[in-house]
């Protein structure tokens, strides 16, 4: 069953800077899909055509059978159930977070949902302890790292337990201790059900989660679409779209090269 559907999306900056080019690829509910591609491809503009936050300027985005819009957001009922069922994790934390203090960051989100104090209370260190966040709930979002306000951030999302999470390049930034908690944590969220579409460059994630993947050029239309280990074998493609390049240094007099990624997947 498809849970989003893109059907030939078009989609220009000002009306003229173009970010995607005629895409079109669906997501399966349940599903681990990632979009990969250089810097400027149009990852990030995808997902947030995923979470209603731009549209299209051709073409379509469906979710679960009713088109994405403008005015299928206007209406309240569409809106609510879209807005619970979808939830984004923005690449920069600090967009995210505006509450005095993590726990009113957490509790915030079932709160607009209509849950009362109690309810939204109890989720929101359900999932403190989920993250091992609970010693920062009186903290001030201000004063944590990079780390914890990626958690905090995921956090926000996690108390509304929405269906869909949208990721947008979720290593960015994080130490290796946090980039291995977040993976085992999106594997878990997605052995419970949930469908987990991200955005990145990096391709060791990419080849962790054993996602389905969707190849992004830099003239910003969809190069291929297949399986983690058969795009990240593919050389020619990699080099293609900008996502490793080829190294060339010597030893001894003697020329040699190897492909070398930009990112945290190598490949010699």
């Amino acid at each position: 069953m498809n849970l989003f559907s893109f059907d030939s999306v078009t989609y220009r900056y000002y009306g003229k800077i173009p970010a995607l080019v005629d895409v079109s690829f669906s997501v399966q509910k349940g599903e681990r899909f990632a979009v990969i591609g250089s810097n400027g491809s149009g990852k990030s503009t995808l997902l947030h055509l995923c979470a209603g936050l731009l549209h299209p300027d051709e073409g379509q985005v469906v979710f679960d059978g009713t088109v994405l819009s403008e005015q299928s957001l206007r209406d309240d009922a569409f809106r609510r159930v879209f807005r619970s069922r979808v939830g984004f994790i923005f690449q920069d934390a600090d967009v995210q977070l505006f509450c005095p203090t993590v726990h009113d960051e957490l509790t915030f989100g079932p709160l607009q949902l209509g849950l009362d104090q109690e309810s939204a209370a109890s989720r929101a260190e359900e999932v403190m302890q989920m993250l091992q966040i609970g010693q920062l709930r009186t903290r001030p979002t201000h004063m944590l790292s990079g780390g914890e306000k990626k958690r905090v951030s995921l956090g926000c999302v996690l108390t509304m337990n929405p269906d869909v999470l949208l990721f947008d390049e979720p290593t960015n930034g994080l130490d290796p201790r946090t980039q291995v908690f977040l993976l085992e944590l999106m594997l878990a969220l997605s052995e419970a059900g949930k469908t987990i579409i991200l955005a990145t460059h990096d391709l060791g994630m990419v080849s962790e989660i054993q996602a389905r993947v969707a190849v992004l050029s830099e003239d910003h239309r969809i190069e291929r679409i297949g399986m983690a280990d058969e795009v990240l074998a593919d050389s020619d493609l990699l080099l293609r779209v900008n996502l490793v390049h080829e190294h060339v240094h010597f030893h001894g007099g003697q020329k040699h090269s190897h492909l070398h990624s930009h990112y945290l997947f190598h490949k010699h």
